[in-house]
C-alpha cells in the first residue's frame, strides 16, 4: 500500500483563552490563564470551586437554531470549532470527486454529560409527570458530534468517534492521519470536544482528590512541575484540524500549515487512574511516534507535555521523555498549555496540536505559567519554558496525552517543505 502525506489545512479553537484559534494563540503566547469560580451552577458543596470556563460563547454566532435545540453542549462546541476549520481550509466537499472521500473523527471523554445530569434530575424531581426529552438519547450519546458534522458538511466516509480519556482528541488524530496515509479518505475533519464542568464531573473529579484545592487563587492553581502542584484544573472547550491528503491539498491550492509525520498509541497496563510512575508505556509511546516520522529525539524541538499539574502524573512523563533523550545533549524544550487552559480531558489533544502547529509556524513557544519552584523529581536535563513564551524556530513538535486507563498518545507534527 502506498503511503500518503498528510498535511494540516485548517484549524479551528474554542477554549478559556478565546472562541477561535487567534485569540486562543494569543492568550496561551501571554501567559493569560483562563480559570475562574465557576459560574455555571453553585459550586460552594465541592471542595474544588473553580475551572476554566468558556467566556461569552454564543452558539447562534456559528450555528443555527436547530443545531443548538437539538445538541449537548459538548457537541455546540464540536460544531463550532468545526465551521471555523471549514472556514480556514476553505474546503468545499462537493468538489471532491466523491463524498465519501471525506470523513470525520472526533472525539470526547464524557460526551453529553451535561445532558443526562439535567434529564435525570428533572425525571427524578417532576413527580406528577416524569417524562424524558425525546432528543434525550441523541444528545448525550459520544458519537453525536461527529455525526452532526458529517451532516452538516455532508463528508459521507468514515465517521466515528474514539473514546480513550483525556488521550482520546490524539487517538482521533492518529487515525484520521493513518486514514489518510493509507489512501481511505483524501480529507479528514478531526478534533474533540468537552463540556465537563458540570455538578456530576466535578463532583467525581472532586472525590477522586485529582483536582487543585486553590479556590483562593484559580488562576494560579494550574502549575505543572511545581514543587506546591497539587491536582489539575478543569477546563472545557474543543479544537478542530482539517487534515488532508497532500496531492489533494496541492490540486485545490489549499494552504499548508504543518504535516502530520508520526503518531502512536501505548498502554501503560498498570493502574486505573495513576500514570506508570517510570513513565514506562509514554516512553514507548513517543519512541514509537518518532521513529514513525523517521526522525530521533535529537530532532525534537518543542514537546506540548500532557502534564496536567498532578503530582504523580509530571514526574513519571519527564522521567520518560529524559529515557527517551539517554542523557545525550539536545536543544528540546518543554511546556504546559493546560496551566493556561485547564484540561480538556477529551479535548486536550486537539486544542494542544493546535498550539503545537502554530509553535511552528510562528517560531513561538508558548510558555508553562505558574511554575516558581521545579520539583527536584523533574529529571535536570529536562529544559522547561516557565513564565515567558521562548521564542525558538521550532521544525518539530510531539504532543502528548495521556488517559485513565493507562491510555498514552502521541502525534508528531513537523515543519512543511
Amino acid at each position: 500500500m502506498n503511503s500518503r502525506r498528510v498535511v494540516i489545512t485548517g484549524m479551528g479553537a474554542l477554549s478559556s483563552l478565546g472562541n477561535d484559534v487567534a485569540s486562543n494563540w494569543e492568550s496561551a503566547k501571554n501567559g493569560k490563564s483562563g480559570a475562574s469560580t465557576i459560574s455555571y451552577f453553585n459550586a460552594e458543596k465541592f471542595k474544588t470551586q473553580f475551572a476554566a470556563e468558556i467566556k461569552s460563547f454564543d452558539p447562534s454566532s456559528r450555528l443555527d437554531r436547530n443545531e443548538i435545540k437539538r445538541s449537548d453542549l459538548y457537541t455546540q462546541y464540536g460544531l463550532f470549532t468545526a465551521v471555523e476549520a471549514m472556514e480556514d481550509a476553505g474546503l468545499d466537499i462537493s468538489t471532491l470527486d466523491s463524498p465519501f472521500d471525506a470523513g470525520v473523527i472526533w472525539a470526547t471523554s464524557q460526551g453529553g454529560l451535561n445532558t443526562f445530569e439535567k434529564e435525570m434530575r428533572e425525571f427524578v424531581e417532576n413527580d406528577s409527570n416524569p417524562r424524558f426529552n425525546p432528543f434525550f438519547i441523541p444528545k448525550f450519546l459520544g458519537n453525536m458530534a461527529s455525526g452532526l458534522i458529517s451532516m452538516k458538511y455532508g463528508m459521507m466516509g468514515i465517521n466515528y468517534a474514539p473514546v480513550s480519556a483525556c488521550a482520546s482528541s490524539n487517538s482521533a488524530l492518529m487515525d484520521a492521519y493513518n486514514y489518510i496515509k493509507w489512501g481511505k479518505a483524501k480529507v479528514i475533519l478531526t478534533g474533540g470536544s468537552e463540556a465537563p464542568i458540570s455538578e456530576a464531573s466535578i463532583g467525581g473529579f472532586s472525590a477522586l482528590k485529582a483536582l487543585s484545592t486553590r479556590n483562593d487563587n484559580p488562576s494560579a492553581a494550574s502549575r505543572p512541575f511545581d514543587m506546591e502542584r497539587d491536582g489539575f484544573v478543569m477546563g472545557e472547550g474543543a479544537a478542530a484540524l482539517i487534515l488532508e491528503d497532500y496531492e489533494h491539498a496541492k490540486k485545490r491550492g489549499a494552504k499548508i500549515y504543518a504535516e502530520v509525520a508520526g503518531a502512536a498509541m501505548t498502554a501503560d497496563a498498570y493502574h486505573m487512574t495513576a500514570t506508570h510512575p517510570e513513565g514506562l508505556g509514554a516512553y514507548h509511546c513517543m519512541k514509537f511516534a518518532i521513529e514513525e516520522a523517521g526522525l530521533n529525539i535529537q530532532e525534537v524541538d518543542y514537546i506540548n507535555a500532557h502534564a496536567t499539574s498532578t503530582p504523580l502524573g509530571d514526574v513519571s512523563e519527564t522521567k520518560a521523555i529524559s529515557k527517551l533523550c539517554q542523557g545525550e545533549k539536545n536543544n528540546m524544550h518543554l511546556s504546559a498549555t493546560k496551566s493556561m487552559t485547564g484540561h480538556l480531558l477529551g479535548a486536550a489533544g486537539a486544542i494542544e496540536a493546535v498550539f503545537s502547529v502554530k509553535a511552528i509556524n510562528e517560531g513561538v513557544i508558548p510558555p508553562t505559567i505558574n511554575t516558581e519552584q521545579l520539583d527536584p523529581a523533574i529529571p535536570a536535563d529536562i529544559q522547561i519554558v516557565c513564565q515567558q513564551a521562548l521564542e525558538k524556530k521550532v521544525k518539530v513538535a510531539l504532543s502528548n496525552t495521556f488517559g485513565f486507563g493507562g491510555h498514552n498518545a502521541s502525534v508528531v507534527f513537523k515543519e512543511f517543505n
